[in-house]
Formats: C-alpha cells, sequence, structure tokens
C-alpha cells in the first residue's frame, strides 16, 4: 500500500524509543501508519473491543496470531490482542516479548488493565494512537506516555482535503438532563436514558431528522430500547445494538442507499468504517469529549455522492453541565456563551470559533469568569493558586495588571502542556511558575491578581468611575446592582484586549 505524505511523517517521527502518543484524526488512516511502523522484533497490538482487534490483520505483510477469546498465538511476528484478554494471559510471555507495543484508541490507556499490561512488559517502543486524547474520567494519559510526537487533528484533515467539511446544526427536542448524575466523567446511562427515552422526545428525534437531515442518516442513542423507540418513529430506520450479527451486512445495504437510517447505542463510535454517512444526529448526549469526537468521527469520511456533513446536535436543557456539542470538535466551550445565545452557535465547522468568540463576548459572561475559571480548574484538577484569570474563549488563561500589561498562559493541549516563557511544560506547572512570578514581581499589584483580596474589596458597589466606563464601552448594558469586582472584570476585557 502506497502511503501518503503525512502517514510516512507520521512513521518517521517516532524515536528510537520511549512511550509516545500519535494523534489522528479519525479517517486519517492510524491503522495503516501503525501497520507500517518498521519492526526489529515482535510486535504487539492492544485494541479494548472484539471488533477492533481484527481490522488490522489485513495491513500486515506476515503471520499474525490473536490473543482473544479462545483463540491464542503462536509465535506471530505481529499479535493482534483485546486488552482484556492479553490482562489475563501475561504469564504466557516473557517480558521482554515484545519490542514494539502499539496500542489502538489510546486514550483508553489510563485504565487499570491497560496499566497491568505496560507495567509487565519492557517494549523498546510504546506508541499510542488515537483520535481523542482526552479521557471522559479525567484520568491523564501523560501518566502513560511521555509526550505526542505527531498530530494531525481534525481541523488540519479538512482543511487538507483528507476528511469532509461539516455543516453544523442545533436542535432543541426539549429534554431536561439538569437532575442527570454524572459518573466517570459523563452521565448515569440509566438516569440519562430515563431523561431521554420519552415518546415526545423521539418524536422531535424524527421531525428533525425529516427537516433537516441530508441523505445517509446515522442516529446515535442513550440505549438499545431507545434506539428502538427512535427507529419506530422513522419509517425503513434500522436499529443496530451490540446483539445484531449481520452488522456488515447491515452497513453495505446502508451504503446503497436500502436502508436511509441506522440508530444505533455506543456500536459506531469506534473503528467502523461505514463508507457513506451524509449525516450524523447526535441524541445521546455526552460531557466526554472522546465520545463525542468518535461519534462524529463515523460520518467524515470522503465519499463521491457527499459534500460535507451534516451534524445535528439534539440539544435541551442541561442545568451546570456542560455538554459536547459542535464547539467542541474546534476545541471551543460554551459556558461563556449565554444560554439565550447559544441557539445561534451553528453553521460551517470553521465559522464556529469566530460565532463562539462574539457571543461569549459579552458583559453578561465576563462577569461570569470567576466561576468558569473554578469550574475548569475543579474538572482538570488544576491548582490555580487563587490567581484572578480570565479565562479567554479559546481556553487561554490571562492575568491583567496595570498599564495595559498582562500575562497570558495558551490553553493546554491533549497531554495538558501549554508553552510557558518559550518553554513547553505541564499546565500546571505553568500556573505555579506564574504564581511565583506573581509573588516576587507583583506584590505591589497583589490587590488585583489575588482572587481572595479581590473578592473583599470586590463586594462593595461598582465605583463612579468603574459605571461610567462602562456605560461608555458597553452601550446599553444593565448596570444596575454591580459590584466592584464584577466591574472590574468587564474592564478588564474591555482595557486590556
Amino acid at each position: 500500500m502506497e502511503l501518503r505524505g503525512y502517514q510516512i511523517e507520521a512513521i518517521e517521527a517516532l524515536p528510537e524509543s520511549g512511550a509516545v502518543l500519535e494523534r489522528l484524526a479519525t479517517g486519517l488512516g492510524k491503522t495503516v501508519i501503525f501497520s507500517h511502523i518498521p519492526r526489529r522484533g515482535k510486535m504487539l497490538c492492544l485494541s479494548h473491543r472484539e471488533e477492533l482487534v481484527r481490522q488490522p490483520a489485513k495491513y500486515f505483510d506476515c503471520p499474525v496470531g490473536y490473543e482473544q477469546a479462545q483463540k491464542r498465538s503462536n509465535g506471530e511476528e505481529v499479535v493482534l490482542a483485546s486488552v482484556q484478554s492479553m490482562s489475563r494471559r501475561l504469564k504466557r510471555f516473557q517480558r521482554d516479548e515484545f519490542d514494539l507495543i502499539v496500542t489502538d484508541e489510546a486514550h483508553h490507556a489510563a485504565a487499570k488493565t491497560y496499566r497491568e499490561i505496560y507495567e509487565y512488559f519492557r517494549p523498546r517502543l510504546h506508541v499510542g494512537f488515537t483520535a481523542t486524547p482526552k479521557r471522559g474520567d479525567g484520568a491523564r494519559l501523560d501518566t502513560v506516555f511521555d509526550r505526542i510526537v505527531f498530530d494531525r487533528d481534525l481541523q488540519w484533515g479538512i482543511k487538507n482535503g483528507w476528511l469532509c467539511d461539516i455543516y453544523c446544526l442545533r436542535v432543541d427536542i426539549g429534554y431536561d438532563l439538569s437532575h442527570v448524575a454524572k459518573r466517570l466523567g459523563d452521565y448515569a446511562p440509566g438516569q440519562l436514558d430515563k431523561a431521554m427515552n420519552i415518546e415526545s422526545q423521539n418524536k422531535a428525534i424524527a421531525a428533525a431528522y425529516y427537516k433537516y437531515a441530508k441523505g445517509q442518516t446515522v442516529i446515535f442513542a442513550t440505549s438499545v430500547e431507545h434506539a428502538e423507540n427512535i427507529a419506530k418513529e422513522i419509517p425503513g430506520a434500522v436499529t443496530v445494538t451490540a446483539k445484531t450479527r449481520n452488522r456488515q451486512d447491515i452497513i453495505e445495504k446502508f451504503t446503497r442507499r436500502e436502508i436511509p437510517v441506522l440508530v444505533n447505542c455506543m456500536i459506531f463510535t469506534e473503528g467502523t468504517d461505514i463508507p457513506l454517512v451524509e449525516t450524523i444526529m447526535i441524541a445521546r448526549p455526552t460531557q466526554n469529549s472522546s465520545l463525542y469526537v468518535q461519534m462524529v468521527g463515523r460520518g467524515l469520511r470522503l465519499h463521491p455522492d457527499k459534500e460535507k456533513l451534516t451534524l445535528i446536535d439534539c440539544v435541551g436543557i442541561t442545568g451546570k453541565s456542560s455538554l459536547c456539542t459542535a464547539a467542541t470538535l474546534v476545541g471551543i466551550d460554551l459556558d461563556a456563551v449565554p444560554q439565550y445565545q447559544k441557539d445561534r452557535v451553528q453553521g460551517d465547522l470553521f465559522d464556529l470559533p469566530d460565532i463562539v468568540s462574539q457571543l461569549s463576548d459579552c458583559p453578561g459572561s465576563w462577569i461570569r469568569n470567576v466561576e468558569l475559571v473554578n469550574l475548569w480548574a475543579k474538572g482538570m484538577n488544576y491548582d490555580t493558586h487563587n490567581v484572578n484569570y480570565f479565562k479567554m474563549p479559546n481556553g487561554d488563561m490571562t492575568v491583567s495588571l496595570p498599564n495595559r500589561h498582562k500575562i497570558k498562559i495558551p490553553a493546554p493541549d491533549q497531554l495538558g502542556n501549554t508553552i510557558y516563557q518559550g518553554t513547553v511544560m505541564p499546565m500546571q506547572r505553568a500556573l505555579d511558575l506564574n504564581y511565583r512570578y506573581l509573588q516576587s514581581y507583583q506584590p505591589h499589584n497583589k490587590y488585583i491578581w489575588d482572587l481572595g483580596i479581590a473578592k473583599k474589596w470586590g463586594k462593595k458597589p461598582a465605583s463612579e468611575k468603574q459605571l461610567n466606563i462602562i456605560k461608555r464601552k458597553c452601550k446599553g448594558f444593565n448596570i444596575e446592582n454591580l459590584t466592584m469586582l464584577q466591574a472590574s472584570q468587564i474592564l478588564n476585557r474591555v482595557m486590556y484586549q
């Protein structure tokens, strides 16, 4: 097989030894890449699902063995294994048995079963491949991999013509998730299904399909029953679940347009190759960005019959939860966008950052900044040292000081690294160093950058000077009952951009 240019680059980026991560968006051919990594000895490929274990076999030019269910390898150069089976069969292998270990869908690599395998073997090189290097439960992959050595994300794939463009829509189907509990970084499945699997909402999903979907459509549901109930509302729709045995036959009929809609529950999230998908409907709300990207990824492949993917996010009431939507694909969260403005976050994917930036860049969001920073730090388990950071729409953290002096820490990447004073480092270390800098060189401005102090004086009503500037800079904004801290947050944004 002739490799694409970027696939050759991905192989050339690998070091001689170590544990490294490569990120490639779904559809860019990571399986082709890892099957062409030069081997100096035996190779172990780990996958977490039955369907994914056997898929890479066709790309290898040598005998392949399996460690899965009843199958056992027998000294083959390449061993394809399920994590569950391999974790129970470690003693069948020498600790130095494999020169190279490849972990497919490596965003799962921090899980206990994976770690047991990594701790047992002593490979020269361990390479993780994933489209989404973030775990829903917040476990950090930097405990497994040293660094990202190659990165070609969704935006790169689309802009360079390897993946199709996306048109994004939001449709309110009337659900209410405000009381659904969170478990391991996402909605608790049972409670989520109870909140979603309601007849009126299923009919609303069907109505959204008829109104907005274009061509061959895949709908993601919360449960088998939910999938079946949605399918009942759409004549010709077929449900695909873990118990569906003839999946490949169904996919082929779907590709031939004999089946218009596939409604599934957690089946087409990873690894499944469906040649023609023109619309994806997310009727399975999630807070897990990896899961969301995997769902959308089923529709990113190019096809002669498809100009672009239509992505329909089914939305509703989420309370304080941060729901993954199309903006997630371009690294933007909607926390700062006023609720009444969120329905405007739709259009071509690459227009979303500008749309979100405009909608969130308003006084009503600026005064919520302290809350947004606290939610972010808690979710990522970061210690901000109570520094009065302002979180920008793209995730950058800034501290505003007098005389238009501003300190910026760029948003962290997928392994939690940022750039501080020209050096790549973990985000927490950057926060620590910036705190030390402020203590050492900005003690006279502590009343501004120390949130503890700012909250004390900030309880007072905004000053006349503050209010006059805000009235002049933010015409039409209601300044009634503003505190000094809220006013300073607004002024931070309008005076020190």
